[in-house]
């Protein structure tokens, strides 16, 4: 589907949860063997200003951002819940970056609800993680590079979703028959590389390309205090690779077919929760990929009975490809805090740092959120780079430390 499609669908739906934006129940038939249909229509409207406190490393980057995005959200389900569609849009305006003015269908798809089983058709998201500084296993969806440099912002998987509910755990199986690129900054784009990476010029290992069937099988289970998760995927990787090009010291980007085993496990004991998440991942054109995070989140609960949580995080990082390691995240430290005062804003801080155990690189972050009346909320972001070593990924945007603020209102 083309990119002017997708916005007219989404401006469509726009215009049309404007005068729906508030949740209806409809009765779908007048006879009272039929059950009510219940549908819902919500709007979130946003405005984004992103400062970058440095003049960037390359020409034409700017340093003052202000864009608008709209995540408009349709959800109907029927007969007693048995089918259920679910809508999510997104579309952002950029005043600067063109590659950020984007649209995206995240979710669009028909669930078919039966006892203990459900199939879905359509694009989803499919989030897999317990830890907070990296989600090493999660790989069914594309990550959003120009929305979010941390990975947090994922595209719209198309995909036929089986999940089974059994006594010995969760089923779920995924095929995947359509593989979405990954988009990099352009021009005047922050928090990029030196050399423009256009997503159309990548290759790949399967002559299908795009259209190679990617499979994906998970078992999910809570044992006491334990949450257990074991995936594994079989298909065009989500990361690029960057391989020798035809032309000496020229390279380009492939997208490999791969293997990949993904284990998670969370456990909590009193006021710790343990986290832990690892990968194995092999291909033809690199070294086996081993990787795992691993930590805990410590929770001081109603601090002097004013209502605050605090909770204390720490998790080792690893990846075996050092310096090669896309996320720079191979061999280093995470630390940081939560504040949730659980009031009725719903204000929330998380603020966190992650050093390099071996070369004199780190990195700080900033995430505050609270809500303002019934549907307004206003969030911070920030991100921050001290000393970075010369032979990291995060060498390449070293100058590229931001606040942002943005104000979203929800119809």
């Amino acid at each position: 589907m083309k990119a002017s499609q997708v916005i007219r669908i989404v401006l469509g739906l726009v215009i049309g949860g404007i005068a729906l934006s508030v949740p209806v129940v409809a009765q779908t038939d007048d006879s009272p063997k039929k059950q009510k249909a219940y549908e819902e229509f919500n709007l979130e409207l946003q405005l984004d200003y992103r400062a970058f406190l440095r003049e960037g490393l390359y020409p034409a980057q700017k340093q003052q951002f202000v864009s608008g995005a709209i995540y408009p959200e349709y959800y109907r389900e029927w007969k007693g819940g048995e089918h259920r569609l679910q809508f999510t849009g997104f579309f952002r305006w950029e005043t600067h970056e063109t590659r950020r003015t984007h649209a995206d269908i995240r979710e669009l798809y028909w669930q078919w609800v039966k006892n203990d089983w459900e199939l879905s058709i359509g694009a989803k998201k499919i989030f897999w993680g317990v830890t907070e500084s990296i989600h090493l296993v999660d790989i069914v969806n594309q990550t959003d590079f120009v929305e979010s440099f941390d990975g947090e912002q994922k595209l719209g998987q198309p995909m036929v979703h089986f999940s089974w509910v059994t006594k010995f755990g969760i089923l779920d199986a995924f095929y995947l028959p359509w593989f979405r690129r990954r988009q990099f900054p352009g021009e005047e784009g922050r928090l990029r590389f030196p050399i423009l990476l256009d997503k159309e010029a990548a290759q790949f290992e399967s002559d299908r390309e795009r259209f190679h069937p990617d499979w994906s099988l998970r078992w999910s289970h809570s044992l006491a205090n334990f949450d257990l998760g074991l995936s594994h995927f079989y298909g065009t990787g989500r990361e690029p690779l960057f391989v020798p090009g035809a032309d000496s010291g020229s390279f380009q980007m492939l997208y490999p077919i791969i293997h990949q085993t993904g284990l998670e496990v969370q456990a909590v004991t009193g006021p710790m929760l343990w986290k832990f998440e690892s990968i194995l991942r092999s291909n033809d054109f690199q070294e086996t990929v081993f990787a795992f995070a691993v930590g805990g989140e410590f929770t001081l609960g109603n601090i002097a009975q004013s209502g605050l949580d605090i909770g204390l995080l720490a998790e080792y990082l690893y990846d075996n490809r050092d310096e090669l390691a896309i996320t720079s995240m191979d061999n280093d430290l995470f630390t940081g805090a939560r504040f949730a005062f659980n009031d009725v804003h719903s204000t929330e801080i998380l603020m966190g740092g992650i050093v390099d155990l071996e070369r004199s690189t780190k990195l700080f972050s900033l995430e505050a959120s609270r809500r303002v009346g019934e549907s307004w909320k206003v969030e911070i972001e920030s991100r921050f780079f001290a000393d970075v070593a010369e032979d990291e990924f995060l060498f390449f945007v070293r100058r590229d430390g931001f606040l942002q603020v943005r104000i979203a209102k929800f119809f």
